[in-house]
């Protein structure tokens, strides 16, 4: 052996200090010592690892205002998306209805629809901090003036963009809009039957209501109308007949009125949450503050002949995934007229 082992578990080189030989070329090189206080070579690679655990720990931290700075530096017609949860609301908030509504409140409107066949209330979600919002295709099909109401009371002018009669989606741009609140878009795939919801809305044109239920059960076959005058023509029952509510078919039945010849189908999420006329196009939102979807139908046994006693909500709500939304926001930002 050319080196000894002391106790302290150091190595001695028995050479250190001693003119050495000339090293053959051809010879391997001597192994290097390094002196026993030197850092272990992996630790060099802690600076930026511990630079990115530290970014990964604000990023949890600020949740959803992560993906609006992201937005603001990227521009203004980034959507906050996510493929998990992200936590928008505030950790000493999350899981609460309080919560949610805080967090996610400033990203829902209140849209006015005018067309020749009368006017409709619906709801829509900012989707971009530049004004783009998405909402039911029925909330504004045929109109000719559009008005959106943000939260804070301020309203804007709104055109349409594209239309997605088939899914029964619309998007919507605001004039002369700049840093408003968007929402995050989730991942509906991820939803179980008995998942916790919130929805926000303007029921009956009383803007900024929350409601909470659970996921009552997944993939429910919705059919509604694609005609343009059954938008406008029998949507919210103002200034028309209680009955006169956008009709839709589920389970062979229809509700609401006639759905008419020409309708699509869709999967929908069906929840418990109370949605009444106005609901449509707001947000269908998890615990997290993610919208997971848009409120579309919902079932009020109502009728012309029956009292307003027996009106409102009877838990029977479906709202279109989020995935699906997505999915359809190229087609709507292109211009779409389907």
């Amino acid at each position: 052996m050319t080196e000894s082992f002391h106790r302290s578990g150091e190595y001695e080189n028995p050479y250190e200090g001693q003119q050495q030989a000339p090293v053959n070329p051809e010879w391997p090189p001597p192994p290097a010592y390094a002196p026993a206080h030197a850092p272990h070579p992996k630790k060099r690679g802690r600076g930026p690892l511990a630079l990115i655990a530290a970014v990964a720990i604000v990023a949890a931290a600020i949740g959803g205002g992560t993906a609006y700075g992201i937005q603001e530096l990227t521009g203004n017609d980034t959507v906050a998306s996510s493929s998990t949860s992200t936590n928008v609301v505030p950790s000493s908030q999350k899981g609460t209805v309080a919560g949610v509504a805080k967090a996610v409140s400033p990203s829902i409107v209140e849209i006015s629809a005018n067309s020749n066949a009368g006017s409709s209330t619906g709801s829509g979600v900012i989707i971009t901090s530049g004004g783009e919002i998405v909402t039911n295709n029925h909330v504004v099909a045929g109109a000719s003036q559009i008005k959106a109401t943000t939260s804070d009371g301020k309203s804007y002018t709104a055109k349409v963009v594209g239309t997605d009669s088939k899914k029964d989606l619309a998007l919507i741009k605001l004039e002369n809009a700049s840093g408003l609140t968007a929402a995050t878009l989730g991942d509906s795939a991820g939803i179980q039957v008995g998942d916790q919801v919130v929805a926000i809305g303007s029921p009956e044109g009383l803007s900024g209501t929350v409601t909470s239920g659970i996921i009552s059960a997944l993939d429910r076959d919705v059919t509604v109308p694609t005609e343009e005058d059954q938008g406008q023509g029998q949507q919210w029952g103002q200034g028309q007949g209680q009955g006169d509510q956008w009709p839709f078919e589920f389970g062979g039945r229809q509700f609401n009125g006639d759905t008419g010849n020409d309708t699509t189908t869709y999967k929908a999420l069906q929840t418990d949450a109370s949605l009444n006329p106005g609901n449509s196009g707001g947000a269908l939102i998890d615990m997290n503050g993610n919208i997971i979807g848009i409120n579309s139908a919902m079932y009020s046994p109502t009728s012309q002949a029956s009292s307003s006693s027996d009106a409102g909500s009877v838990g029977l709500g479906f709202a279109i995934p989020i995935n699906t939304v997505k999915a359809d926001l190229a087609k709507l930002r292109a211009g779409s007229t389907d």
